[in-house]
C-alpha cells in the first residue's frame, strides 16, 4: 500500500485562522481556501500543487489511487479533513507523525514537527513564508508561490522522514487506533437537532439571568475572583484560598473542584448560596458556548467528533476542538440535554456501550486478588460485599446507603486514598461520614484486599528503582515492564507511560517523589502509579476491543470507558449482540481478567436505554 504525504497551505488573516476558530468552524467556512498543497508517495520527489480548488480536486482525483493509500501528515485531523470535506477523498488509512511523537514521547513534551525534526536531528523546520498573512492565492506571485512551495515541501520531507523513523519502534496495532481516532473527525455520521439546541440555549439564558437577579451583583464582578471575593466578604464570609501548584502562593479556591468552594454551595446563608450558584453559572458558560458552537455545526453540517489520541498521561483519549464531547453533563439541572442534540442520520440507532467498572476489574486482576476477581467473575454484587465487610452484616441486609458507601470505598479507596481524603470525596457527592467512620471503611478495605496494598508497596519500589536506575517487577508477570533508564513502565500496547526526570526528597514517611510536567512538579506515589497503571490497561483493552468492533461497525466516538456506534435500524440487534460481545472480549495478554459491558441503543445519545438481546442473555 503506497504512503501518500499530504500538507496543505491554506488562507489565513488575523482574525480566520487556527488561532481564532476551530478546525471544523475553519474548513467549512466560505472564507477557506487552499493556496496550495504537497503531495509525496512513498519516498518519491516531492511535488507541490497550486490552483482553485476544482483544478486541484479534478487533478487529486485523477492522478493517485486513494481508495489503496495510506494518507500521512503531521496533524492529520487538519489535512485529513480538508481531502474529506473539501476534496472528497477518502483513503484507506490516516497516518500521523503528531499522534505518534506523542505516544512515543509523552504528552508533556508537545509533539511539534519542530520539536521532532529537533530532537531526531533530521533537518531543520523551515520559517513560514512572512507575507502570506490575509493574502488569496490570486495575491501571491508566481516567486512567492514558489517560495511558499519549498517551505511547504520541506514540511512534507520532514513528516516523512520522522514516519520512517517511528515506524520501526511504534506498535503496529496502535496504527490502526490512530486511524480509528481520526476517523471520528474527518469522516462524520452523528447529526446534530438545532431545534433542541435553539430550547436549550433560550434555557440557558432564563436560567443564568435568574441567578443574576437573585444575587444583585453585576456579571463583570462574578466573574473577577477579587470582586467575587469582595462580595463574599460583605456577606460576612472569609473567601476559601489554596496554594497554587503551579506559582506555590496562595490563590482564590474558586474551582468548582475546590472543597472550600464545594462547602460555600451548602452555605447556611441563601444569598451566599445564590451568589455562589451565579457564579458557577457563569463561569458554566462552557454549556452556553457549546450548545452555541452545536448550534453553529449543525449549519454546516454533520458533527465531526474532536477525540485527541493519547491525550493524557496514561494514554487515554481526550477532548478538543472547543466542545469536548468527554465531558459533557450527566448530572446536574442541564443533565444529557446536549447529548440528546447529538443523533443518528435517519433510518439509524446508535449503540452505547458501557465498560462496566474496568479500572476496578483492572485493579483486582493486576494485584492477584483472588476473591474480588471471583466475585466479578461471577456477576456478584461487589459493592454489596463491601459494605457487608464494613458494616459486619449479611449481604442481604445491607441498606442501600450503606451499599453505596461500599460502591465509593471499592472505586475511590484502591489507589491508596486516606480517611481525610475520603470523607471529602464523600462529602462532595452530599454524603456526610464521620472521620472515625472513614477510618474504620479505609481499614477494612485495606484489610479485605491485602494484595491491593502489597501493590502500593511494590509500586512504591518501583519508583525507587526508577530513580536509582535498577527495574523491580509490577503486577502480572509480563504485563508490565519497568524500564528504569527510561524512568518509565512499559504498557501492554508496547508504549512507554513515563515519569521524565524523576526526582526523590526526603519526608517524614520516607523517599517522596515528583517528576516533570508542563504545569510543573507533580508528586507520584506507589499508590498513584497504580492508579495510572490501571487508567492505562483499562485503555489499552479499550483500544483492542474498540479496533474489534470496528471490524464491523463504525465506532463514532470514545467517552471514557464508553463506545458510540451507529448501525442500520434493520441491524440493530445483531449489532448490539455483537458489541457486548466485543465488550466482554479480553486481549491475549489480559487473560482472566474478568470484564462486562453495558450496551444501551437509542436514537441519540443522551436517551439510549439499555438494549434487551431478544434471543436471550447467553446468545452473543
Amino acid at each position: 500500500m503506497d504512503i501518500i504525504t499530504v500538507d496543505f497551505e491554506t488562507y489565513y488573516d488575523k482574525q480566520f485562522s487556527l488561532r481564532k476558530l476551530t478546525t471544523e468552524e475553519y474548513i467549512r467556512s466560505p472564507e477557506f481556501e487552499v493556496i496550495g498543497l504537497t503531495v509525496k508517495v512513498n519516498n518519491g520527489e516531492t511535488s507541490w500543487l497550486s490552483g482553485d480548488h476544482s483544478a486541484l480536486k479534478d487533478y487529486l482525483h485523477n492522478n493517485y489511487d486513494w481508495a489503496n493509500c495510506a494518507v500521512l501528515a503531521h496533524n492529520t485531523m487538519f489535512d485529513g479533513a480538508i481531502l474529506s470535506w473539501v476534496f472528497d477523498i477518502h483513503p484507506k488509512l490516516f497516518l500521523d507523525t503528531l499522534c505518534m511523537g506523542r505516544a512515543l514521547h509523552g504528552t508533556e513534551v508537545g509533539g511539534s514537527l519542530k520539536f521532532l525534526a529537533d530532537l531526531y536531528e533530521i533537518g531543520e523546520k523551515g520559517d513560514e513564508v512572512g507575507n502570506a498573512l490575509g493574502k488569496h492565492r490570486a495575491d501571491f506571485t508566481e516567486e512567492d508561490l514558489s517560495s511558499y512551495g519549498d517551505y511547504c515541501i520541506q514540511d512534507t520531507e520532514l513528516t516523512y522522514k520522522l514516519f520512517d523513523i517511528f515506524l520501526k519502534i511504534f506498535p503496529k496495532k496502535e496504527l490502526k487506533v490512530i486511524d480509528m481516532t481520526l476517523r471520528m473527525f474527518i469522516d462524520p455520521v452523528l447529526e446534530l437537532d438545532a431545534a433542541k439546541l435553539l430550547d436549550h440555549l433560550d434555557t440557558l439564558k432564563e436560567q443564568k439571568e435568574k441567578l443574576l437577579g437573585e444575587c444583585d451583583i453585576e456579571k463583570a464582578d462574578l466573574m473577577s475572583n477579587p470582586k467575587f471575593a469582595v462580595a463574599l466578604e460583605s456577606l460576612g464570609v472569609i473567601p476559601p484560598t489554596k496554594i497554587s501548584a503551579r506559582t506555590d502562593k496562595e490563590a482564590f479556591a474558586f474551582a468548582k473542584s475546590d472543597e472550600g468552594f464545594k462547602a460555600l454551595q451548602e452555605h447556611e446563608d441563601p444569598r451566599v448560596q445564590a451568589l455562589v450558584a451565579a457564579r458557577i453559572g457563569l463561569k458554566s458558560t462552557l454549556e452556553e458556548t457549546r450548545t452555541d458552537r452545536f448550534l453553529g455545526i449543525s449549519t454546516r453540517g454533520t458533527l465531526p467528533t474532536p477525540i485527541r489520541y493519547y491525550a493524557a498521561h496514561t494514554g487515554r483519549w481526550g477532548g478538543s476542538e472547543k466542545i469536548n464531547l468527554q465531558n459533557l453533563p450527566s448530572r446536574g439541572p442541564n443533565a444529557k440535554v446536549l447529548k440528546a442534540c447529538i443523533c443518528a442520520p435517519e433510518g439509524h440507532t446508535l449503540i452505547e456501550a458501557d465498560s462496566a467498572q474496568i479500572e476496578a476489574r483492572v485493579l483486582a486482576w493486576l494485584a492477584g486478588e483472588t476473591g474480588l476477581v471471583s466475585a466479578f467473575e461471577n456477576g456478584e454484587d461487589v459493592y454489596k460485599k463491601m459494605a457487608a465487610a464494613i458494616y459486619g452484616v449479611r449481604e442481604n441486609e445491607v441498606s442501600k446507603q450503606q451499599r453505596f458507601i461500599g460502591k465509593t470505598t471499592i472505586l475511590g479507596c484502591g489507589y491508596g486514598m486516606g480517611a481525610v481524603k475520603f470523607r471529602n470525596q464523600l462529602k462532595g457527592m452530599g454524603v456526610e461520614v464521620s472521620e472515625e467512620e472513614c477510618q474504620i471503611i479505609v481499614r477494612a478495605y485495606r484489610s479485605t484486599h491485602r494484595n491491593i496494598t502489597t501493590l502500593w508497596r511494590r509500586a512504591q519500589d518501583v519508583l525507587m528503582g526508577m530513580y536509582q536506575g535498577y527495574s523491580n517487577p509490577l503486577g502480572r508477570q509480563g504485563v508490565l515492564t519497568v524500564e528504569a533508564v527510561n524512568q518509565a513502565i512499559r504498557l501492554p500496547s508496547n508504549l512507554l507511560m513515563r515519569y521524565d526526570t524523576l526526582e526523590a526528597t526526603q519526608g517524614e514517611k520516607g523517599p517522596q517523589f515528583t517528576y516533570k510536567t508542563r504545569r510543573g512538579r507533580i508528586n507520584i506515589y506507589g499508590g498513584k502509579v497504580v492508579e495510572n497503571v490501571c487508567q492505562a490497561i483499562a485503555r489499552c483493552v479499550m483500544a483492542e476491543q474498540m479496533l474489534r468492533i470496528s471490524k464491523k461497525y463504525r465506532v463514532l466516538l470514545t467517552v471514557h470507558d464508553s463506545v458510540i456506534c451507529c448501525v442500520s435500524d434493520e441491524e440493530v440487534d445483531v449489532a448490539a449482540a455483537y458489541v457486548a460481545e466485543c465488550m466482554q472480549w479480553t486481549p491475549d495478554w489480559a487473560a482472566g481478567l474478568p470484564l462486562t459491558g453495558d450496551v444501551d441503543t437509542g436514537k441519540n445519545y443522551g436517551e439510549c436505554t439499555a438494549w434487551v438481546n431478544p434471543l436471550g442473555p447467553l446468545a452473543v
